[in-house]
Order: C-alpha cells, then structure tokens, then sequence
C-alpha cells in the first residue's frame, strides 16, 4: 500500500504526527494508500526550512529565479501523462480533463517566467527639483498555499510560480484526498534547480492548517475551497496581521436569451455541468431561461445529449468517457442527498443521477448526471454550492429578471451569457455583479495573464489570483524619493514638508 508523507527540504520526509488519511481510487472505491496528516513538529520543520530558504532565494535576481521556472515547465511538459495518470487515479476525472488542468496550471508557470518584467517598478525624474521618485516590488516572506481537492495540480500552480518567481519561499498544503501530484511536482522543481526549502510540500488537515496560519514566520496565505472556510481562513489571518487572498465558492448562472443559438448554448452547457463530475467552482449549475419555450427547448435537448452520454473510470481501455466519479464516497453520498433535497422541495426531476451504477466498478463513487427543472430562488438546491453534476433550469420572464435572479444570489464568482445581441451581452457585461463574465462563453476562466476572482461571498480580500493581481499579492510596494546634492555642503534645516517644485 502506497504511503505518502511530506516533501521538506528537497526530500521526501516521514510524516510525525502519527495521524494518516486514507487514499482512494474513486473508480473503484478501494483504497490504495496512505497519506501522512502532519502535527506540530511537522508543522516546525517545514517552516524552519522555508524560513531559512528565503534570504538566498529573494537575493537571487529576478532572471535567476525565472530561469529556474523554465526549466519547471519544460520538466511538466515532459512528464505530462505521467502527472495527468496520477491526478486521474487520485482524483477521478477522466484523462484528458487531467491533462487539460495541467495545461491551464502551465500557462501560469509561463506567465510567471516573465517575472523581471513584471518586477519593473515605476520611475518619475526629477518629481522635485533634483529630486526623483521610484518604486520597488519586494518579495513578502514565507508564503503558504492551501488548496482543494478539485484541481489537485492547476490550482497550487496558479500560486507557488507567481510566489516563487516574486522571491518568496512556499509551503504547499494540498487535500489530502489526492495529494500525490503536489509530490511529484516538488520533485520536478527540485530536478529544476530551486533550492532545499524554497518550495515544500505538507500534507494534513485542519490541525495542520492551523499550526501553519499560527506561526509568525508566516506573512502570506492563500486559500482556494469552500465559502465558510475561506472566511475562517481570512478572518484568522487578518486577525494576525497577514496577508490573504481566500476563494470560496459559487452558484455560476448561465443566463440563455430566446435569440440564443440554442444548439451551441446547450453543447456549452452540457460540458459546463458536467464535466469533471461537475467539481469545479466555474461549473455552470443554473441554467436561467428567458421564456418558457426556452426552456421547454432546452430541457429536451438537454435530456436527449444526457441519455447519450458515457460515464466511467478516467483511465482504461477503450473510449474515454464523458464523465468519471466523484472524488469520495462521502462527497457522493452528499451529492446524492441534495438530489433528495431537490424532489422534497418540489422542483420538477427530469434526469436522476443517484442510482448510476458503473459496470464493473460497482464500488465506484459515481453520481449519474442529474437536471432539474423548475427550480425557484428559496430552495436549498438553488442556494447552495452542491459541487457535483447537478444542473437547475430556473425559468423568468424577461432579461432584467434574469439579471436580478444572478445579482441578488450570494455568490458572484463566474456567470455567461447566450445571445446573438450584442448589445444586451454589453449590458449584461456592464450590470452583472459577478466577477468572471462569458459571452457565449460557459466557463470563462481567464488566462494566466489575467487575474482569476468572483465578488460577493466567492471571494474574501482584495486581490484576485495569478496575473497582475498575483504579482501584488506576492510582493510588498516601496517608494523611494531620493536626492543626490551636488555639493557635500549642509543646507539649512528644513521644518516643513518640502514641496519639492
């Protein structure tokens, strides 16, 4: 049985809290490992080393570090199936959805190679009479990544780069449902050149996270994962005084005008909820129909495409499938229970995923697809994050319901709009409270070069993730006003704020 421990100091390290998680492949429900949960003195060793790391690597110059980064990517690319195999065993989705997760995290590595330009500061000459006016990125300090079990490779790659590449040191907690990945992808940093304690990797759970967010050698942490601990998380962190950027979850509209193409909307959404199982927090869940023949034609396309879809392990012989299981037998169990939820609370059930049963892999953690129409704004199945593949059809009259149907809901991390109008898409643009937006786009996740963000209770601080906002999160500002007199003779003293004309 595979026994997973810690990645500190550039070596694989046995785990001492004598505390373990279990490991599962979510295809066939048995576990195939272990994987240490560390305690305090773990806790103690990961940050001593990351403490230690950080002078050296934040005075290596910004190209030095960078070049380390390329060598990382060229490292993933190389051992790409190799990486995507591990996720899909781990996680569940299915292979080509792991090695598209992998590709996305990428584009952040390459955003982050570009670090000494992103690093220039801002200049004025002479701001002042002789006097001239700059400013500085400095790295923060020991950074901590806490990350879901979703995109157990994308999402910490859309931290540790930029955080590294700024001169900090990291310390990567990943879920300990399937963290083996992070593991392998330390090793390829260490094969890459970073130096023994500039990137670890420890695994735990709450206790772990708590001994890590405790520690003053801490100064920056992020967070990907549910709303209630996102806010625990930031909350805490703001309490200490520390840095934090801490993403929560959603509720992601697509809101399908009459005048859409209803068979490119309903394609888009097909693969918006429910690819990989419907685990990710951009996942379309609601469909908002204007008009009940829109949503009468959506509902019969939709059924037909899912009577025709294939679910399955992620990795085998054969065709891949559309769809893999769920990432746990208690998070299928819960996905299953909000399906219940739905038929108590009244909404009309059109497609049942709860009794899928895969051939062969009986054991297996798989949810069927699920639609339900009919849903209103007071149901559980509405208000809340269910994380699987289950897709609501809420019907309204006119575009401005639509919208105050989207604004008016807790969560503001992605929405889409379906139009051929491009006026009402602009509009929609303009008024949605959401921070993501597609048109005619389902899952609009921005490019690495972009920041990646929602509003409302999807996201607590004021930086976005990775791109420009990735850059201020990892790095302090300094301004430096600074004059150089011609003469070494004194001047007189000064007892007012110079105004420097």
């Amino acid at each position: 049985m595979q026994s997973v421990g810690h990645y500190i100091n550039n070596q694989h390290v046995t785990g001492q809290g004598n505390r373990y998680g279990k490991l599962f492949n979510p295809a066939t429900g048995q576990q195939h490992g272990q994987v240490d949960l560390a305690g305090p003195d773990d806790v103690e060793q990961v940050l001593a080393a990351a403490h230690a790391a950080l002078p050296q690597w934040s005075a290596r110059t910004p190209l030095n570090r960078a070049r380390v980064l390329f060598r990382f990517k060229a490292l993933i690319e190389a051992n790409l199936d190799e990486l995507a195999r591990m996720i899909t065993r781990e996680h569940g989705k299915v292979f080509s959805d792991a090695r598209a997760e992998l590709q996305r995290g990428l584009e952040v590595v390459e955003f982050a190679c570009g670090i000494p330009h992103l690093l220039k500061g801002e200049h004025s000459l002479n701001a002042g009479t002789g006097v001239d006016s700059f400013s500085l990125r400095q790295p923060v300090g020991v950074c901590v990544g806490i990350t879901p079990f979703n995109f157990p490779a994308m999402v910490p790659l859309w931290m540790y780069p930029v955080a590294l590449a700024c001169g900090n040191t990291f310390v990567l907690k990943p879920s300990e449902l399937d963290p083996s990945v992070s593991l392998r992808l330390a090793e390829l940093l260490t094969e890459a050149g970073a130096p023994a304690g500039v990137f670890n990797v420890l695994n735990g759970d709450q206790l772990t996270v708590q001994g890590l967010l405790d520690d003053n050698r801490v100064q920056a942490v992020s967070f990907v994962g549910s709303t209630p601990v996102a806010e625990a998380v930031y909350q805490h962190a703001s309490r200490r005084g520390i840095r934090a950027q801490a993403l929560g979850g959603a509720k992601n509209h697509m809101l399908l005008m009459p005048d859409a193409d209803l068979k490119q909307a309903s394609s888009a959404l097909m693969g918006a909820a429910y690819g990989s199982a419907g685990e990710r927090c951009m996942a379309i869940s609601v469909a908002v129909c204007v008009g009940d023949a829109t949503a009468d034609a959506l509902i019969r396309t939709l059924s037909d495409a899912i009577a025709e879809m294939s679910i399955g392990p992620g990795l085998g012989d054969g065709d891949e499938p559309h769809m893999g299981p769920l990432v746990s037998e208690a998070h299928a169990a819960k996905v299953r229970g909000f399906i219940d939820i739905g038929v108590q609370e009244g909404a009309r059930l059109v497609c049942d995923g709860r009794k899928f049963v895969c051939a062969g892999h009986e054991q297996g953690f798989f949810v069927g697809p699920t639609l339900f129409d009919r849903v209103t704004p007071n149901m559980r199945l509405y208000r809340e994050e269910i994380f699987g593949p289950v897709l609501c059809v809420v019907r309204v009259p006119s575009y401005e319901a639509g919208l105050a149907l989207v604004n008016q809901h807790d969560f503001g991390n992605g929405t889409a709009i379906f139009t051929r109008d491009g006026g009402i898409a602009r509009r929609f643009c303009e008024e949605v409270d959401c921070g993501m937006v597609g048109v005619n786009v389902p899952i609009p996740v921005p490019m690495a070069f972009h920041s990646f963000g929602g509003w409302k209770r999807s996201l607590f601080g004021p930086l976005h993730i990775h791109g420009p906002d990735g850059i201020r999160f990892y790095t302090r500002l300094k301004t430096v006003t600074a004059r150089w007199p011609e003469s070494a003779g004194r001047t007189a003293a000064e007892f007012v704020m110079p105004t420097l004309v």
